[in-house]
């Protein structure tokens, strides 16, 4: 508050925000209770979108991410991934079995929760937990048309505040990533606004630079700044404004060939000790396994075009 006690409404909004959900262990925090596992000098940890290898078995995905050069795989833990939500009892450790055969980190999944009250969601959730993992991608919510903004957001709060609290019993630290479009996040004020007052330990933003340059353009950065305290883990990737069929649309291009300004976002990063666990997404032409297809081309020609971003990656994060 000013001297002259006026309260400023980003005050309010925070204050009014807290006072909603009540004493919840995960809220009034003076600091985030979460800390990056390195320092941001340090080594990148760079995972593998394991949709990118969906036409692999398990063996032949963890071999190939550990030839090209990964640390770990982000693997695909949702309906058309890697592990089936209904198979997570089976499949799930057998997947974390042949990823650790090669030396790589189980620690990052993506999933499609979105509800702690579901029992399938509860069901990966404890399962991730069981294995050892630590972080974990949630699903998106989505604006409904016509539904009320703010009334969407007080839901989708009170959303993340019980993947939280399932969380915490669990161990595990939930991200919701701002993915462009009409998506609940996209415009990050919102996303922020839900996560006030959890600690990112339990509940943060999977923050996607690409995603936010789309909707951001050159104020990405005012964004960043905004949601940063949040983020948790992290998602790479680039892209050009295209048009397609009369449309301008985001077209997903190599690393270092579009858009995104990775020199300034990765001196940000570093400037702000932010080094999390970093998912690397291919979503450029790789024949298809971009989307978690088959692809018709070699796996040598996949292998190379995934490594190459990689390669560019690590020498801009070391640069910055």
């Amino acid at each position: 508050m000013s001297d002259s006690h006026e309260v400023t409404r980003r005050e309010f909004l925070k204050l009014t925000s807290m006072a909603a959900v009540g004493a919840s262990p995960l809220v009034g925090l003076a600091k985030p209770l979460f800390s990056p596992e390195s320092k941001a000098g340090a080594k990148l940890t760079v995972y593998l979108f394991s949709k990118h290898l969906e036409f692999l078995d398990y063996q032949a995905m963890s071999e190939a991410a550990k030839e090209m050069g990964f640390d770990g795989i982000d693997l695909t833990v949702r309906p058309k991934g890697h592990v089936l939500p209904e198979r997570v009892a089976d499949d799930f450790p057998r997947a974390t079995e042949a990823m650790r055969s090669f030396g790589l980190r189980t620690e990052m999944f993506t999933s499609n929760v979105l509800d702690a009250r579901n029992e399938t969601d509860q069901g990966v959730l404890q399962a991730a937990s069981h294995l050892g993992y630590k972080y974990y991608r949630t699903g998106w919510f989505k604006y409904e048309k016509g539904a009320d903004i703010l009334e969407s957001l007080d839901l989708y709060r009170s959303k993340l505040r019980g993947i939280a609290k399932l969380n915490e019993k669990l161990g595990l630290s939930g991200s919701y990533q701002n993915h462009s479009g009409h998506y609940f996040g996209a415009s990050i004020w919102d996303l922020d606004q839900a996560l006030d007052g959890l600690s990112p330990k339990y509940m943060g933003c999977q923050y996607d630079i690409m995603h936010a340059t789309v909707e951001g353009g050159k104020n990405w950065e005012i964004d960043f700044n905004l949601i940063r305290d949040h983020v948790n883990t992290l998602v790479v990737k680039d892209f050009l404004w295209s048009k397609v069929e009369g449309t301008w649309k985001p077209l997903h291009i190599p690393m270092g060939e579009g858009m995104v300004d990775f020199k300034r976002y990765f001196s940000l990063l570093k400037e702000y000790n932010i080094n999390v666990p970093l998912s690397l997404h291919c979503e450029h032409d790789l024949d298809g396994a971009e989307k978690g297809g088959k692809p018709t081309i070699t796996t040598k020609e996949v292998f190379r075009r995934i490594k190459k971003d990689l390669i560019f990656l690590r020498r801009s994060w070391d640069a910055a």
